[in-house]
């Protein structure tokens, strides 16, 4: 059920009487519902989602995730999608306080890590200035997933000693939102979050701040899902092989000297994506 779909969500919670004691919030546990796998979620996560009674999901949290929660648990999509909103950022936080506030516990679910941009700090931050008690349960964050499943080390001692996590959301034209300097040096591996939309300008601002445009670079799609699917190439390369066969998000973007290492990792050991 989406937030939109049932206005009771909108009403304000009715006050205590004259006299009665205050409600005491209820505990908001974060969750971060993994790559979309649900066999790759905590064991944590798992018992959360099993006891839960109210649950906040996210755009990224998929069905076999979901089918963990109980029948009788009450379900609020607030899934925001790329220009495609079912509530603001803003809104989402201020539902969730009202709910804990009125003293209801509650699970909110976000795909990946809570923390790794999940906006789980901002909501955190919130529910602490509330007085709102809460927990976090790590996920398995997308990066991570992405490497794995296609076959992709994210550090290698041959390759890469340092690990860059980045998003690709750019806002509005500001392609100089990011430290390109320190994204375009070598011997390291570069993780794009949500750079579907921007590779091409991700790309080129690489290559313009020294990175050589032959260097490895992957995109992979859907991580540990079905259908996931791996493309190689270069810096250069990349974007016209992503545009070719229609890649969408969900998506990460590899940049660095590890994906050489695809061709041959990706014969064995590899998580087998493919429905069971």
């Amino acid at each position: 059920m989406s937030f939109m779909d049932d206005p009771q969500w909108l009403k304000t919670p009715t006050p205590n009487g004259a006299g009665n004691p205050p409600v005491p919030p209820g505990r908001v546990t974060l969750v971060g519902a993994g790559p979309g796998d649900p066999d790759l979620l905590t064991v944590k996560a798992a018992r959360v989602l099993r006891e839960a009674g109210l649950v906040l999901y996210d755009h990224l949290v998929g069905e076999a995730v979901l089918a963990l929660v109980p029948d009788s648990a009450e379900r609020i999509y607030v899934g925001k999608e790329s220009s495609r909103h079912t509530l603001p950022q803003e809104d989402i936080i201020a539902l969730m306080c009202r709910l804990a506030g009125g003293g209801r516990p509650l699970v909110r679910l976000k795909g990946g890590d809570c923390y790794i941009f999940g906006r789980g700090g901002e909501e955190a931050q919130a529910l602490a200035r509330a007085g709102i008690p809460f927990d976090v349960v790590p996920g398995i964050t997308a990066a991570q997933a992405a490497g794995a499943c296609a076959g992709i080390p994210l550090t290698h001692r041959d390759h890469a000693g340092t690990l860059v996590l980045a998003t690709g959301h750019l806002r509005g034209d500001d392609d100089t939102a990011l430290d390109w300097p320190l994204l375009a040096r070598k011997r390291q591996t570069v993780v794009f979050y949500m750079g579907v939309a921007t590779l091409p300008t991700l790309c080129a601002q690489l290559a313009a701040h020294g990175l050589p445009p032959d260097t490895p670079a992957a995109i992979v799609e859907r991580a540990s899902l079905p259908g996931q699917r791996t493309l190689t190439g270069t810096v250069a390369s990349l974007p016209a092989l992503a545009a070719r066969h229609g890649v969408k998000a969900p998506a990460l973007i590899i940049v660095g000297g590890v994906v050489a290492l695809q061709p041959a990792l990706a014969q064995g050991g590899v998580l087998d994506a493919r429905p069971r």
